[in-house]
């Protein structure tokens, strides 16, 4: 019998990735992933046909898998901790030729590079929601709850300030209170962002988290999910404002159940 020709996973940290390989499954899809050490979640295993493990920066050995296991077309999923890529990055010979190549290390265009990379080799690079459609929410509120008219202001104000961050690739969240920006997500991530900007509004902070103008909807879409509530949940932020169609809800039942337990808004415009 003829193996269906296998997809490959290109897989860094999350739940996002595992997502994936369950609907592919699904599916009867083959799925063989690559997945980075320290980064990626070792259950992946039992979700996939094959799993190699690679460091951050060996490209080379990346392309030898996925052409050595037959791959022809690829999704990247799951983020990579910014911190890792200025300590634990061990580039192999690929890898430090790609780096030569860029001008700059922003999320965006890193991205951009690795798949142009990719291309070049001979994959297809797939769009990362490809067997997930149903993550990206529609428009409406998806809580219980309602924003408030202050609410809904403070999300007036900080969605096209949020816009304008996206589109100098500097981060994808901000958090808002009472008409003032009080944080600006940076390389420390949107969580981190969240506990900081939290601490400063003290209470009922609204948080912002959209996609980049220049963003390239195959990869890196915004994605939030039950960790992302937790958090809010530490600094008693109120509001999550997302981008509809273009932000990835991690286990959306759970997430809306777990906002509404803890009396937040969800709301997707």
């Amino acid at each position: 019998m003829i193996q269906p020709v296998p997809i490959g996973l290109i897989a860094g940290g999350g739940n996002f990735p595992i997502l994936i390989a369950q609907a592919a499954q699904q599916e009867g899809k083959r799925l063989v992933a690559v997945a980075h050490r320290g980064e990626t979640r070792p259950e992946l295993r039992s979700w996939v046909d094959r799993i190699f493990w690679i460091r951050l920066g060996e490209f080379g050995k990346l392309i030898r898998i996925l052409k050595q296991e037959g791959v022809k077309e690829v999704l990247m999923a799951g983020g990579i901790n910014k911190k890792t890529m200025y300590s634990k990055v061990r580039p192999d010979g690929n890898g430090q030729l790609l780096l030569a190549k860029m001008e700059h290390r922003k999320d965006d265009f890193v991205l951009r590079m690795v798949a142009a990379e990719l291309e070049q080799e001979g994959f297809h690079v797939c769009p990362s929601t490809a067997f997930l459609p149903s993550l990206l929410p529609p428009p409406g509120v998806l809580t219980r709850r309602q924003p408030t008219a202050e609410e809904e202001r403070d999300i007036d104000f900080g969605w096209p300030l949020a816009k304008e961050l996206g589109k100098l690739d500097i981060g994808q969240c901000l958090v808002v209170r009472n008409g003032a920006v009080v944080a600006v997500e940076a390389i420390e991530g949107t969580d981190e962002t969240i506990r900081r900007g939290g601490k400063l509004a003290r209470k009922q902070a609204v948080v912002i988290k959209v996609s980049k103008p220049i963003q390239d909807l195959r990869f890196d879409l915004p994605a939030v999910g039950e960790e992302t509530i937790e958090t809010m949940h530490e600094v008693k932020a109120a509001v999550l404002a997302i981008e509809a169609g273009k932000t990835i809800l991690l286990d959306r039942e759970a997430t809306i159940r777990l906002a509404n337990k803890y009396r937040m808004v969800i709301v997707s415009r």
